[in-house]
């Protein structure tokens, strides 16, 4: 099954266990940018890393600090290998922007509806770099 996602921040091909998250989620305060655990006590995926994975939202939970956080992530090595959103959230993806910007390997964040994402859960998925999502 290949899948078509629309690129928003473009990155390399990536390949990377699918973590479909069943709900929402803030990166500030919901994300441990030391670790890239799920730090939430409300959220129902809390203690899963996002580390290398390809990390499928839902949605995001909007705070100003999302994209400081994400950048963090990608700075200590602990990002998803690739970001699949159900809607652009663009503070979050400001921090993939401020990464490249600084030189630092980037994921890609693609926009697949979150109907298409619950059946690639624990799924291998090879990301190429025209937005092809192969499922494994």
């Amino acid at each position: 099954m290949v899948l078509k996602g629309e690129i928003l921040i473009p990155g390399g091909d990536v390949k990377g266990e699918c973590l479909v998250l069943s709900a929402a989620i803030s990166f500030w305060g919901g994300v441990d940018p030391r670790t890239g655990m799920i730090i939430d006590a409300r959220h129902p995926e809390r203690d899963r890393t996002i580390a290398g994975t390809v990390l499928a939202l839902p949605g995001t939970i909007g705070s100003s600090s999302a994209s400081a956080v994400l950048l963090e992530l990608v700075h200590a090595g602990n990002a998803p290998a690739a970001i699949l959103m159900d809607a652009p959230d663009a503070i979050l993806l400001l921090g993939l922007v401020v990464a490249r910007e600084m030189g630092w390997p980037t994921p890609p964040a693609l926009r697949l509806p979150a109907s298409q994402q619950a059946a690639l859960a624990g799924k291998t998925l090879l990301i190429s770099s025209d937005g092809n999502i192969a499922v494994q």
